[in-house]
């Protein structure tokens, strides 16, 4: 079976490529590596079994002739900073809701079999209740979220027009090896990079706000077990460990790795940030048969050391 990868060369979607090829699938990445790098692709590379072509989901003309050499497609391409999005709330509508627009269009023309699109938690905004089940308020805090409960939408309404067989992922906050360090980078990375360098990471908050930390491998191998399974067409479904860490407690559990104290500076809340989330992941386990592996203290080890390297 042959899959393309939209956003393959970034931080998810290279460990789905990596997880794709050790399945013996081939793999197709189409990036546009504003973001990606053939760094995170070298192991996958090696393989000869990946085909890489630099292309954006917004030019539906190239993207049409790439779904077409495939059998299935894997849709991660994405902007994804929530506070980037309400800087540039534009931007994010072109790229994550009409970019998903042009997958569907081409996916249909090119007779494509099966379509994961990976959305976000953060379509659900601040919890109603906890933990966070798919048939949550869909009232996102940011543009980001929006524009994922649009392109979530237009795969809804194309697997219903189209008869396209859909499967929608809602990952809560994934960390891992190669994610990105810099202003718009998710709270793991941030801690990691500034306690390695000897300085002490900022939390915005009290820090007794809550997030659902999944390890990117665990990620990447839902994604392709989602790919896989029949009895997931047409639903929607959380993608996450399944309970609730503190972000002092995060900052607790790195600063114990790395053996140093956990001290910190706070600033005030940023926008669009809610208060407290984590998942039910009932369907996950009923419907994908998949349960994470790694546990946090695992994971964030792992990423340790890979930061321990590029820093």
């Amino acid at each position: 079976m042959s899959v393309m990868v939209t956003g393959g060369a970034g931080f998810i979607g290279s460990f789905v490529v990596e997880e794709l090829v050790n399945q013996g699938y081939k793999a197709m990445v189409y990036d546009n590596f504003t973001s990606g790098s053939y760094e995170n692709l070298k192991e996958a590379l090696r393989t000869g079994s990946i085909k890489v072509v630099e292309g954006d989901v917004r030019d539906y003309g190239a993207l049409l002739k790439c779904i077409s050499e495939v059998e299935e497609v894997v849709h991660l391409a994405s902007l994804i900073s929530v506070d980037e999005s309400i800087e540039r709330p534009e931007l994010y509508f072109e790229v994550n809701a009409m970019g998903t627009l042009n997958v569907l269009r081409a996916s249909i023309e090119a007779r494509i079999k099966k379509l994961v699109y990976v959305s976000s938690a953060a379509v659900y905004g601040e919890p109603v209740k906890l933990p966070i089940s798919e048939d949550h308020p869909l009232r996102p805090m940011s543009p980001y979220g929006a524009s994922k409960i649009a392109a979530e939408a237009l795969c809804f309404s194309y697997s219903k027009t189209h008869g396209l067989p859909i499967v929608i992922l809602r990952p809560f906050n994934v960390y891992g090896p190669r994610q990105q360090v810099s202003h718009y980078s998710g709270v793991i990375t941030r801690f990691i990079k500034a306690m390695l360098r000897g300085e002490e990471p900022v939390i915005y908050g009290d820090g007794e706000q809550t997030r659902d930390f999944i390890y990117v491998e665990d990620v990447a191998k839902a994604i392709v077990k989602a790919l896989e399974s029949e009895s997931v067409i047409g639903e929607a479904i959380n993608i996450a460990y399944g309970a609730p860490t503190s972000i002092k407690e995060l900052l607790r559990i790195i600063a114990g790795i790395l053996g140093v104290k956990p001290k910190a500076r706070f600033a005030p809340p940023r926008k669009g940030d809610i208060r407290n989330s984590y998942a039910d992941i009932s369907k996950m386990l009923r419907l994908l048969q998949f349960k994470p592996a790694t546990t946090l203290t695992q994971g964030l080890s792992r990423t340790i050391n890979y930061f321990k390297e590029k820093l």
